[in-house]
């Protein structure tokens, strides 16, 4: 595993961007398998008020505390909000999953100091091999 994501999954709070209530979805399947890892984690969704019985968010910035790292499942055009409110708050790690990688959104986290992985790693593979 690379320096960039065991940094990630050490962190201590997380954020799900693009979590979702449908348990088909990639973000619900990424938002279930933090929480079975025991990781404290919160859902982010602009239309949802609950994933998996827990209270969602609408963005970061609505978050009451600042999550260490952030897991993005969003089409890349919104990715590209999310890094920006992630920055502005303060994260420290971001994780695009495949399909939500945005160039633009990957170098300005990088300039402002935030480990990314873009790389087309993904979070759930990674979090199956620990089990």
């Amino acid at each position: 595993m690379n320096e960039s994501i065991e940094a990630f999954l050490a962190s201590e709070t997380y954020a799900v961007a693009g979590a979702s209530a449908n348990p088909k979805k990639f973000g619900n399947q990424v938002f279930r398998a933090l929480l079975k890892s025991e990781r404290v984690t919160h859902p982010l969704n602009p239309t949802a008020t609950q994933v998996e019985g827990h209270q969602a968010y609408p963005s970061i910035i609505e978050l009451p505390t600042v999550p260490d790292a952030i897991s993005v499942i969003t089409p890349p055009s919104v990715t590209q909000q999310i890094v920006s409110d992630a920055i502005a708050a303060g994260v420290k790690h971001i994780w695009m999953q495949p399909g939500a990688e945005d160039a633009q959104a990957s170098q300005l986290a990088r300039e402002a100091g935030i480990n990314v992985i873009d790389d087309g790693s993904c979070i759930l593979v990674v979090l199956t091999a620990e089990e």
